[in-house]
C-alpha cells in the first residue's frame, strides 16, 4: 500500500469520526428534546403553574435589574416639560450616569423596594434634564406613593436662586429659558408654597439657597417650619416647644445638612408643579437622564379606540434627543 492510499484512508477515517460525532450529538439533542416534551405532557396542572410562575418571575427579575443598572423606560404623564418633552412621549432613560441602583420598584405593581445606589459617573449639573424619585409634597416626610418625576435641574447644592418677573437668576446670573421651554400667561401670581411662609409667587420667587452637605442652619421660631421637613427626611426627629427646639431629643439652635440637593423647574414654567411648590430634590433621589424619544402618542385615548390611538402617533417626535 503506497503512501497516497494510506493518506486517503486516514482522511476518510477522520471524516467518518466527525460524521459519527455529529450524528451522536444530533441524536442526543433529539433525545433530550423528546424527554422534555414527554415531561411536559406528564406535568400536572400544579407543576405547569409553578413552571410558568418561575418563568414570569425570572423575566421580571431581569427587567428590574436592567431598569436599575442601565436603561429604563419612562412615559411622560404631564405637560410640565413642554415642549422639550410632550405628554405621551416614551423615553429611554440613562440610569448609569448618576449612579445605577438595585431594583427600586416591582414592575406593573408599582410596589417600592429598599434600594442601594452605586456611585455614578457624575452628579446632576445645571441645565440637565433629570428623572428622580419624587420626595413628596412640601409637608410630607415621605411621598404617599412611589413616583418618578421629570424636571430640569436649574440649580445645584450651594447655589442661590431667585426669579424676578419670570426671569430666572442663579448666583445672580440670568439663566435663559430652555430652547423649547415656554410661558403660558403674562403674569402668574399663583402662590409658590415652598418654602413655608415666605409669600413667594411663581413669577417672583426667592432668593433661596439650595442646601449643600455641611451647611449649618441656624434654627429659630421664624424658620422652624421652613426646615423641619428636610430634617425629618434626613432621618431625625425635631420638635418645637415654645422657644425650645429639640432634634433627636436634644436642645439645639442649629442643624448640619447631611446631603446635597438640587432645584428643579419645568420648562413649561406656568404649568409646572416643581420645586417652587414642593421643595428641594435630594441628589440621592436623582436616578437618570432621558436620552431619546422612542415612541409618542396620545396616552389619554383608550385602547378600545385603537384606530384613533394609532392615528395620534407623533412620528416627528420619534428619535428626538432630549436636551
Amino acid at each position: 500500500m503506497n503512501k497516497k492510499n494510506i493518506k486517503v484512508e486516514k482522511q476518510a477515517s477522520k471524516e467518518e469520526k466527525e460524521m459519527n460525532f455529529f450524528q451522536k450529538s444530533l441524536k442526543k439533542y433529539k433525545e433530550r428534546k423528546a424527554k422534555r416534551k414527554e415531561k411536559q405532557k406528564q406535568m400536572t396542572f400544579k407543576e405547569n403553574v409553578i413552571s410558568w410562575t418561575k418563568t414570569i418571575v425570572g423575566a421580571l427579575v431581569i427587567v428590574m435589574i436592567i431598569n436599575g443598572i442601565a436603561i429604563a423606560s419612562f412615559v411622560v404623564p404631564t405637560g410640565s416639560m413642554e415642549n422639550t418633552v410632550m405628554t405621551g412621549d416614551f423615553l429611554f432613560v440613562n440610569k448609569f450616569v448618576y449612579g445605577p441602583t438595585t431594583p427600586q420598584v416591582i414592575p406593573f405593581f408599582n410596589i417600592p423596594l429598599p434600594y442601594y445606589k452605586f456611585p455614578g459617573v457624575k452628579k446632576p449639573k445645571r441645565d440637565d434634564v433629570i428623572v428622580f424619585v419624587y420626595p413628596g409634597d412640601r409637608d410630607e416626610i415621605k411621598a404617599k406613593e412611589f413616583q418618578y418625576y421629570l424636571k430640569r435641574c436649574v440649580a445645584i447644592a450651594g447655589d442661590s436662586i431667585y426669579m424676578k418677573d419670570k426671569e430666572l437668576y442663579v448666583n445672580n446670573q440670568l439663566v435663559p429659558l430652555a430652547k423649547n421651554g415656554k410661558y403660558l400667561i403674562d403674569h402668574n401670581n399663583q402662590p409658590a408654597t415652598f418654602p413655608f411662609g415666605k409669600g413667594f409667587t411663581f413669577d417672583n420667587y426667592g432668593p433661596v439657597r439650595v442646601p449643600k452637605k455641611g451647611d449649618v442652619l441656624s434654627l429659630n421660631n421664624s424658620n422652624f417650619y421652613e426646615w423641619n421637613i428636610i430634617i425629618q427626611r434626613e432621618g431625625h426627629s425635631i420638635e418645637k416647644n415654645g422657644n425650645l427646639i429639640t432634634i433627636d431629643g436634644k436642645a439645639t439652635n442649629s442643624y448640619t445638612i447631611e446631603q446635597d440637593y438640587c432645584f428643579g423647574l419645568g420648562d413649561n414654567r406656568d404649568n409646572s408643579l416643581d420645586s417652587r411648590a414642593w421643595g428641594f430634590i435630594p441628589v440621592e433621589n436623582v436616578v437618570g437622564s432621558p436620552i431619546i424619544v422612542y415612541w409618542s402618542w396620545d396616552t389619554n385615548l383608550p385602547f378600545s379606540e385603537l384606530f384613533k390611538k394609532f392615528s395620534s402617533v407623533r412620528w416627528s417626535r420619534i428619535g428626538n434627543l432630549i436636551k
